[in-house]
């Protein structure tokens, strides 16, 4: 059966917010795919999929962009069965040490990669309880925001925010838990050539790993009582 999916950061063609869009797409979904400024990849793409595609602006770093897009949705479709929260920004300095890295960069990091996907769970919750069944949302983190694996020097804003959106799922894992209504896990998606790049040496593509991570979903989303921060092929990864 068909489903209704919104996903965040869907605006380049060579990352995994728009190959997901195109993969729910193939498969019969309709696809809400959230952008901050125009994509005209996805406009092209709304050309082939007129009827199943819906586009629609918002900035996660911003509490009324998106509750103003929670409230326009709303008078398009009635329910919405998942949400991938896969939006992500990082500071110029993020690949630099703690000694030359800008500090203050971090906090806007932190605000648009962890505080973005709460913002956009409490405006969409409306919708996602009026699904048929249980929904699911998937929080896009990374191996960068395991504490206890953590072995690298730079990424600082990065790794803050990832470990931050992983603390935020648990505590929504705890708000959620009772009712069982809404489903969510983050994730830690592999390695991809998320900037298109052929000499990249990352094993997965946007497109294959956007596929992987569709099935895996399906396989979770009534798994309520497993573990919540897992790798693409369904294991637990270390918090």
């Amino acid at each position: 059966m068909a489903r209704n999916v919104m996903i965040t950061g869907t605006g380049r063609p060579y990352a995994l917010g728009f190959n997901f869009v195109l993969r729910y797409l193939e498969a019969g979904d309709r696809v809400v795919a959230t952008v901050r400024k125009s994509s005209p990849e996805l406009e092209e793409l709304q050309k082939q999929y007129a009827d199943k595609l819906i586009i629609l602006t918002m900035d996660i770093g911003v509490t009324e962009s998106v509750n103003a897009a929670a409230k326009k949705l709303s008078e398009e479709l009635d329910h919405l069965d998942l949400i991938i929260n896969n939006a992500v920004t990082v500071s110029p300095d993020c690949d630099k040490e703690f000694f030359d890295a800008n500090l203050d960069y971090i906090a806007r990091t932190v605000d648009v990669t962890a505080v973005g996907p709460m913002r956009v769970i409490k405006a969409f919750y409306p919708l996602l309880v009026q699904c048929d069944d249980n929904a699911l949302i998937i929080n896009v983190s990374s191996e960068a925001g395991s504490i206890s694996k953590c072995y690298r020097r730079n990424m600082i804003d990065y790794g803050m925010a990832k470990a931050a959106l992983n603390m935020a799922t648990m505590n929504l894992v705890n708000t959620f838990k009772e009712e069982r209504k809404v489903n969510i896990f983050c994730i830690h998606p592999g390695w991809i050539r998320t900037n298109g790049r052929e000499d990249n040496p990352a094993p997965l593509s946007s497109y294959e790993a956007a596929g992987i991570l569709q099935g895996l979903f399906d396989k979770k989303w009534k798994d309520f009582d497993g573990p919540r921060f897992i790798t693409n092929d369904g294991a637990a990864y270390p918090f």
